[in-house]
């Protein structure tokens, strides 16, 4: 490609021989090819956490309760290298989707529960509510997926660790301990490493 000034007096000569209005879509397709290298590039990938957690058994009924989550470790920093980001260019953490799976006992579902409230810690951050299913349909199967908040979530996960207390409220009595799994999916949208 020519130097700047060539290009300048290309467009000078141009000017001289077309309307006034053409002149505008120049100027116009000048900005855009001159100016596409300031555009931020962007990234969207998903980091995925999994938590097993017990409801014990002669858990009382009606009666709201607590339950709380070893701190999982995010490995942010790992993740979002791994994706061509850093920390200081993440845009926004959302949660995409929260499930719990009954495993044990087997054949067993979510029926037992009248609600569940999930909330996340993280150090020095205040606890958020993040999903819940209030009420638990009497339908349901061992699968029980709860409705998300739309709040960005970036402090709780870009720290090294986080827990999770989950407030349960049961409708019937609970005679064997159960078990089941939490997977959730955070969306992350982050401008791409300079």
């Amino acid at each position: 490609m020519g130097s700047h000034t060539e290009y300048s007096f290309y467009l000078c000569s141009l000017m001289k021989h077309l309307p006034l209005s053409r002149i505008f879509y120049v100027f116009v397709l000048v900005a855009l090819t001159t100016g596409c290298n300031q555009f931020e590039s962007f990234t969207n990938f998903t980091l995925k956490y999994e938590q097993d957690v017990k409801i014990e058994s002669s858990t009382g009924i009606n009666l709201p309760f607590n339950i709380a989550t070893p701190q999982t470790e995010t490995n942010a920093e790992s993740e979002f290298e791994s994706n061509d980001t850093e920390k200081k260019y993440i845009k926004t953490i959302s949660l995409d989707s929260l499930v719990l799976t009954l495993f044990d006992p087997p054949n067993e579902d979510f029926s037992f529960l009248e609600e569940i409230a999930i909330f996340i810690n993280a150090d020095g951050l205040e606890e958020q509510r993040i999903a819940w299913k209030s009420p638990v349909p009497s339908s349901t199967t061992n699968v029980l997926v709860l409705d998300c908040t739309d709040e960005d979530l970036q402090e709780y996960i870009k720290k090294e660790k986080f827990s999770l207390r989950l407030k349960v409220v049961t409708d019937e009595l609970v005679t064997r301990d159960h078990y089941f799994r939490i997977r959730s999916a955070y969306s992350v949208s982050a401008k791409l490493r300079e």
